[in-house]
Protein backbone atom coordinates (compact mmCIF):
# COMPACT_ATOMS: atom_id res chain seq x y z
CA UNK A 1 0.00 0.00 0.00
CA UNK A 2 3.16 2.43 0.83
CA UNK A 3 4.47 2.06 -2.35
CA UNK A 4 0.89 2.76 -4.31
CA UNK A 5 1.27 6.03 -2.41
CA UNK A 6 4.47 7.15 -3.78
CA UNK A 7 3.72 6.00 -7.12
CA UNK A 8 0.25 8.18 -7.34
CA UNK A 9 1.88 11.00 -5.52
CA UNK A 10 4.61 11.48 -8.35
CA UNK A 11 4.69 14.69 -9.67
CA UNK A 12 4.76 15.84 -13.56
CA UNK A 13 7.29 18.05 -14.37
CA UNK A 14 8.18 21.01 -16.81
CA UNK A 15 11.50 22.79 -16.58
CA UNK A 16 12.46 26.09 -17.36
CA UNK A 17 14.88 25.08 -19.72
CA UNK A 18 12.39 22.92 -21.74
CA UNK A 19 10.02 25.78 -22.12
CA UNK A 20 12.32 28.39 -23.16
CA UNK A 21 13.88 25.63 -26.19
CA UNK A 22 10.11 25.09 -27.12
CA UNK A 23 9.37 29.31 -27.33
CA UNK A 24 12.75 29.57 -29.44
CA UNK A 25 11.60 26.90 -31.81
CA UNK A 26 7.88 28.38 -31.76
CA UNK A 27 10.00 32.23 -32.56
CA UNK A 28 12.09 30.88 -35.11
CA UNK A 29 9.38 29.01 -37.50
CA UNK A 30 7.75 30.62 -40.02
CA UNK A 31 5.08 27.61 -41.39
CA UNK A 32 5.40 24.01 -39.70
CA UNK A 33 5.04 22.29 -36.38
CA UNK A 34 6.34 22.05 -33.31
CA UNK A 35 5.47 18.18 -31.28
CA UNK A 36 6.45 17.72 -27.92
CA UNK A 37 7.59 13.84 -26.84
CA UNK A 38 6.42 12.94 -23.43
CA UNK A 39 7.30 10.14 -21.15
CA UNK A 40 6.78 9.65 -17.47
CA UNK A 41 5.53 13.20 -17.23
CA UNK A 42 8.00 14.75 -18.71
CA UNK A 43 9.74 16.60 -21.80
CA UNK A 44 11.95 14.01 -23.61
CA UNK A 45 12.02 15.03 -27.19
CA UNK A 46 11.19 18.38 -29.02
CA UNK A 47 10.78 17.66 -32.78
CA UNK A 48 10.85 20.73 -35.27
CA UNK A 49 9.07 20.39 -38.61
CA UNK A 50 9.65 23.62 -41.02
CA UNK A 51 7.92 23.92 -44.22
CA UNK A 52 9.37 25.85 -46.52
CA UNK A 53 6.94 27.32 -49.21
CA UNK A 54 7.22 28.48 -52.87
CA UNK A 55 5.86 31.36 -54.50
Amino acid sequence: MEDRKKTNSKKNVVYEKDIQKVIEFIETIQFGSITLIIQDGRIVQIEKNEKVRMK
